[in-house]
């Protein structure tokens, strides 16, 4: 199995352990790696903004750094299941289909920053900024950057990922 160069922050910064579950997310390269411990136990391709990365409130930027997941929502939605403000809507998107809104769709991994001044506080705090790992109705733009500012997934990986992360799982967002 890859190792992830990221891993060796985790393990100093965060004391990350051999049996823990993290997630890598390669902004350049835009995949979502899963791992336990140093080993990629899955990767996705994914969508990251197309406004680029940064951390500022309104800038809809893909923001740096350790995060962690604070909540998942959406057990047992129906595929395609929009969510508005983190609540479903029980209406379903149309996959596949270009749209305007950038809709969030069938499981939400919602994100809480750890690292004051670069995702948390004032003004570039990620979880208020409502950045999110998440379903989307387009799947055909997965692999390049088309987000406002979350990590887009196709609906089918986030469900899976969703069974396999557990709450509280740390999350790094790297450039490479």
């Amino acid at each position: 199995m890859k190792k992830i160069s990221a891993i060796g922050k985790l393990q100093a910064q965060f004391g990350f352990g051999s049996d823990q579950y993290a997630i890598v997310v390669s902004i350049s390269k835009q995949k979502l790696y899963f791992l336990k411990g140093e080993k990629v136990i899955q990767r996705y391709s994914v969508s990251t903004s197309k406004y680029g990365t940064g951390n500022k409130e309104g800038s809809n930027k893909t923001p740096f750094g350790m995060h962690c997941i604070s909540n998942k929502i959406g057990k047992n939605a129906e595929i395609g299941s929009i969510f508005k403000s983190c609540r479903n809507t029980r209406k379903i998107a149309k996959i596949g289909a270009d749209i305007e809104k950038d809709l969030i769709t069938t499981r939400i991994l919602k994100l809480r920053g750890l690292e004051k001044g670069v995702n948390k506080g004032k003004g570039i705090d990620s979880y208020e900024r409502c950045i999110y790992i998440h379903g989307t109705a387009e799947e055909h733009l997965i692999g390049r950057p088309a987000s406002h500012g979350c990590i887009r997934m196709r609906n089918g990986d986030i469900i899976e990922l969703f069974a396999l992360v557990p709450g509280g799982t740390l999350v790094k967002i790297v450039r490479r």
